[in-house]
């Protein structure tokens, strides 16, 4: 029965990982911008376009459907680790996102040791594979006028069979950095009120459940900062040249 669900969860997976037409691109990233900017630990946010990223698009009201992990250089492998729906836990090189809006979101002041062990985290579960249940769960809701309120849709992208043998993409990285106890949207439990400047004092943070964690997170988190490549450095409007 499992290698019955498996085989349709695959026919499935590859049905839906088809790019859907009108697809547009807003950005001018270079893949030599990225590769400029980019560190390892770095997040990387896609815009999919394809049937299953418009699912989860919709369920999650963002622009995010897809997150990825730069890993940087690394001994026989590609520089970005995801989960991905047909191929599970693996690693793929920056060009396979040439023509996609995406985004940097990096985690702030990670010490070397932490840095470390959040790759070896991630590298480490290469190979297994996408979580089918959630591709079964994903399938009802491709119709974006199904009439799901807003408040429950967060629920709704907790997918999966919670087997640590499968892989979410969302879910792997928020498993990676709470295994090196770095904030994503922490549950803030407030001991005592006291002055701004003594929050983290007085304050215990909750870590909310992995499987609640979706793509637009890293890029609403307060603890990422949002990278972007054409203003770093000495970005000048005034150069710009504009068609009338």
């Amino acid at each position: 029965m499992n290698t019955l669900f498996s085989s349709i969860g695959d026919k499935l997976a590859r049905y839906l990982i088809k790019p859907l037409a009108n697809y547009e691109t807003f950005q001018t990233l270079s893949q030599q911008q990225l590769k400029d900017t980019l560190q390892p630990g770095d997040l990387l946010l896609v815009e999919g376009n394809s049937r299953i990223s418009t699912a989860i698009k919709y369920l999650t009201q963002s622009t995010w459907s897809h997150v990825a992990m730069f890993i940087g250089e690394q001994e026989g492998l590609e520089s970005l680790l995801e989960a991905d729906v047909v191929d599970g836990v693996c690693c793929v090189p920056l060009s396979k996102y040439e023509n996609f809006n995406l985004r940097i979101c990096r985690p702030v002041n990670l010490v070397e040791e932490d840095k470390q062990q959040l790759l070896n985290y991630v590298i480490e579960r290469i190979g297994l594979q996408y979580d089918t249940k959630n591709i079964f769960d994903l399938m009802r809701y491709l119709v974006p006028v199904l009439p799901i309120p807003v408040r429950f849709r967060r629920r709704l992208i907790a997918f999966g069979s919670g087997d640590p043998t499968k892989a979410i993409c969302s879910t792997l990285v928020a498993q990676a950095f709470h295994s090196i106890n770095y904030p994503i949207l922490p549950i803030e439990v407030v001991a005592c009120v006291g002055d701004k400047q003594d929050f983290y004092e007085n304050a215990f943070f909750e870590k909310r459940h992995y499987s609640h964690f979706t793509p637009r997170d890293f890029d609403l988190s307060p603890y990422f900062e949002i990278v972007k490549p054409t203003i770093e450095g000495d970005f000048d409007y005034q150069k710009l040249k504009w068609q009338e």
